[in-house]
């Protein structure tokens, strides 16, 4: 019978043969790659000694092609929970180190464990992917562990923040779970996302790629969209998620956090009278309206390199955690088109479960014409972005810097779908069009007729011009509460966030809505 002293030992062993994982050889070929290995991740993404590690004997349970005879406490996945700046947040690390990170029965039962756990208790879940996939020699089990975590990703969504960090290979199956949480971030050259490797794509399209190509962070940061943030290294990807987190609420029960913010009595930002030219069709930067606008250094934009006609994000005014929306002049002239619509929409969404206020900086000239667009559908993709602005709940601001024109105008947070406050600048242009387009139809005939045509155009264009590119029709009708100087823009949406904060308004008795997928 073993004596006190030798249980003791039994479970010291235990403990330091759990930290190593695979192995010394593997941890160093992990750090040869350029990774940390899963507990380092945890260590680094959590407030030092706050980590509680749960499941840290757990071993899988197959039988079958040797696995029998080898054997990793944890299998494969760190699962447990900790702070985050103080605040509690669930994580599970997967360990490359142990089978490749693959995901068998038991390591999907410690992360849906996890999952369950955040729920009940309304705090983040982070999930940080280095996985080779479903263990094969599992078979269908390992299908179903994957599946029990899809289905809670859906059952979490929009309840708690979920965030999901690729920190190594992350393929078939296995992309799904982090498809569904609300933000990805990917680590640039270590990392790849993809339903079939390049082999599989080789064989059925021939076509010759690279995993980098196919599924790498430049990839999907710019031209899937399927990450949000390209991060240059782990530490990166790292901090990444803790400045993501402090702009978010523990769960859609709690209020977007505010930090301590001490007003100088002038909130007057001149520069912001100089920022759109004076010619209607000259580009400006959107993300130079937004830093006169939030708090010194506090804008976080997220999805920077896709659809970069359109910036979202998040920032802090007045000590407010809010999301910013804006159109951007600098690229494609700010239209909105397929990505762009579908980008704002999903970013509004996410605001609007997790009760963060959104303001919508406005300068459209409408949606990007052409058959690549109409053929793939901006009319539906388009509709995703007038639905969830329609949705939405918050606190809902806009401020129209120049141009709202035709049904663009409607889709920004128009007063007609449900914003609260309408701003606009004295130089905003609200119209069904440009002056020059309306012309040319409006007085086709009358243009047509004259002896020199051109002057005659410009005559009406001026007169179009005066009558409709200006913000007064809409104050007139109330459409906009206020036309401001764009120095006083700052100061005005300090108060109008908090007279809002108390909103409270209600969407008709449903099961849920049929957003246009």
């Amino acid at each position: 019978m073993s004596t006190k002293k030798e249980k003791i030992e039994i479970l010291e062993k235990k403990n330091a043969e759990s930290l190593l994982g695979g192995g010394e050889a593997r941890i160093e070929s992990q750090h040869k790659k350029g990774k940390l290995t899963a507990r380092e991740r945890v260590e680094l993404l959590l407030d030092p000694g706050s980590f509680e590690e749960i499941g840290k004997f757990v071993m899988h349970r197959c039988k079958d092609f040797g696995l029998e005879k080898q054997h990793f406490l944890g299998d494969g996945v760190v699962t447990g929970y900790g702070t985050v700046n103080n605040r509690l947040i669930y994580v599970f690390s997967q360990d490359f180190t142990v089978f490749g990170g693959s995901l068998s029965e038991t390591h999907a039962e410690k992360i849906v464990k996890i999952m369950e756990l955040a729920m009940k208790n309304g705090a983040p879940l982070i999930g940080l992917n280095d996985s080779g996939g479903a263990r094969i020699q599992e078979g269908v089990v390992s299908l179903g562990g994957y599946a029990d975590i899809f289905y809670r990703n859906t059952l979490a969504s929009g309840v708690i923040p979920q965030i999901s960090a690729i920190m190594g290979p992350c393929a078939g199956g296995a992309v799904y779970s982090p498809a569904i949480t609300d933000f990805i971030l990917m680590v640039e050259n270590t990392s790849y996302m993809f339903v079939t490797g390049p082999n599989v794509v080789k064989t059925v399209t021939q076509e010759d790629v690279s995993a980098e190509d196919l599924g790498g962070a430049s990839t999907h940061s710019t031209k899937s969209g399927v990450t949000h943030f390209s991060c240059a290294n782990e530490v990166e990807c790292i901090n990444n998620i803790k400045a993501l987190l402090s702009y978010m609420p523990q769960n859609c029960e709690d209020d977007a956090p505010m930090v301590a913010y001490e007003s100088n009595g002038d909130e007057k930002v001149k520069a912001l009278n100089d920022i759109v030219p004076e010619n209607p069709n000259q580009p400006y930067d959107m993300r130079e309206v937004i830093d006169g606008l939030v708090d010194p250094q506090s804008f976080m934009e997220v999805h920077k390199n896709f659809a970069d006609n359109i910036v979202v994000g998040f920032a802090r005014i007045g000590g407010r955690s809010i999301g910013v929306v804006g159109n951007q002049p600098a690229s494609l002239a700010g239209v909105l088109d397929i990505d762009s619509s579908t980008k704002g929409a999903r970013f509004v969404r996410f605001c609007d479960c997790f009760n963060i206020p959104l303001l919508v900086l406005e300068d459209v000239p409408g949606f990007l014409p052409g058959t690549d667009q109409e053929w793939n559908a901006i009319i539906t993709n388009g509709a995703k972005l007038l639905y969830a602005f329609s949705e939405a709940t918050v606190p809902r601001i806009t401020v129209i810097t120049r141009k709202a024109y035709g049904g663009a105008y409607d889709v920004m947070n128009s007063k007609h779908i449900g914003a609260d406050m309408n701003y606009a600048w004295p130089q905003a242009e609200i119209a069904v069009m440009g002056a020059k387009g309306a012309a040319e139809i409006i007085f086709k005939k009358e243009i047509a007729e004259a002896d020199d045509s051109e002057a005659k155009l410009q005559e009406k264009v001026d007169e179009y011009t005066q009558k409709f590119a200006n913000p007064y029709r809409a104050a007139h009708r109330g459409y906009i509460d206020e036309v401001i100087m764009p120095e006083n823009t700052r100061a005005k949406l300090i108060r109008a966030f908090k007279m809002l904060e108390n909103k409270v308004a209600t969407l008709p008795k449903k099961k849920h809505g049929n957003i246009p997928l």
